[in-house]
């Protein structure tokens, strides 16, 4: 039974990653819209500028997918293909791979023609960014530094989390960063309240936002990148980033590309001044396509070693887990 469950969670991660790759984000009706909808009429029954609320806000949002998912996976452990057919809906669902590189192409492609108001147009639908007074480097910039960071939020991390957890990984994962990307910046409404959401995202990003940055590392050569190169940035300035895994990200790209990342960033009514990260000249149009190339190499990568956890290493956890816990029942007794 736990061998065809095994083969179920990595039978549906590989299906819900094709659909994705072929379909990307549904254009109604998606699902993640949908939570973010339902969690923003509960911010306004919650919200009071305090850590306290912004706890159980983020602990009903969170915890209410992560139940859903528990319910689900109970319902099918006895059965694999349902089981597998859920894990790849789940797994379509909070996946964002090919629209990440659908949006760096478009930015590219409004960047080479010299439209900038498209492009400054365009900005939106890859980071909050003022893009009023951007140029074309800075435009370029900013797609390159969303596309690091996201290729973690929105590919590696949910495979990450389906892999370890099945469908309540994947759900109470993407709950956690849709969260943290409505009230986990700092704005004054946010700079408390926001907290949690922002907390909880950064632990469930720790692991994922490395394991990006070393496979951004092992896939730089398909866009014609120094392995060497990315290695020696992302070790050095990995760091520097004020977030505590957006620079992993960031630094392995950077490196990638050869370009200079960081600066000041203007977001509507504030801004912010970040290290720079890599060495070389800034970014321009013609990198946005390597760096949409290094996203998917990773996202193949990604999906080849969390499928193959739940039936390797993953069986091993769970085998030691369960020894060791009939072991601590016996030594209760």
């Amino acid at each position: 039974m736990r061998q065809a469950t095994a083969v179920a969670n990595a039978a549906g991660l590989v299906a819900g990653f094709a659909l994705d790759s072929v379909f990307g984000d549904p254009r109604r009706w998606h699902p993640v819209a949908g939570f973010g909808r339902t969690a923003g009429a509960l911010e306004r029954r919650v919200y009071r500028p305090d850590r306290a609320a912004g706890t159980l806000f983020t602990a009903v949002a969170v915890g209410t997918p992560v139940l859903l998912g528990v319910a689900a996976t109970l319902a099918t452990r006895r059965h694999p293909v349902a089981r597998a057919a859920l894990m790849a809906a789940g797994t379509w669902t909070v996946l964002g791979g090919r629209t990440l590189r659908h949006e760096a192409g478009v930015m590219g492609s409004a960047l080479r023609a010299g439209d900038l108001p498209a492009a400054r147009g365009r900005l939106g639908h890859l980071c909050g960014r003022d893009p009023s007074t951007l140029d074309e480097s800075e435009l370029a910039r900013a797609t390159v530094e969303s596309v690091a960071e996201n290729t973690s939020d929105a590919v590696v991390a949910p495979l990450v989390w389906g892999a370890l957890a099945g469908l309540p990984g994947l759900l109470g994962y993407r709950a956690a960063n849709t969260l943290d990307a409505m009230v986990g910046h700092r704005s004054p409404r946010y700079a408390r309240f926001g907290t949690p959401a922002a907390r909880l995202d950064d632990v469930l990003n720790l692991a994922p936002a490395r394991l990006t940055g070393l496979l951004t590392i092992a896939v730089a050569p398909v866009a014609h990148g120094d392995r060497s190169r990315a290695w020696r940035v992302w070790r050095r300035d990995r760091d520097d980033h004020p977030s505590p895994n957006a620079g992993q990200c960031e630094a392995a790209m950077a490196g990638a590309l050869g370009v200079r990342l960081g600066g000041r960033n203007r977001y509507f009514g504030r801004s912010e001044v970040r290290p720079f990260l890599g060495d070389g000249p800034r970014p321009e149009a013609r990198h946005l396509k390597r760096a949409a190339r290094i996203s998917g190499a990773v996202g193949l990568a990604a999906l080849g070693l969390t499928a193959a956890w739940p039936l390797t290493a993953g069986r091993l956890v769970s085998a030691v887990g369960r020894r060791a816990l009939r072991a601590g029942r016996g030594w209760v007794r």
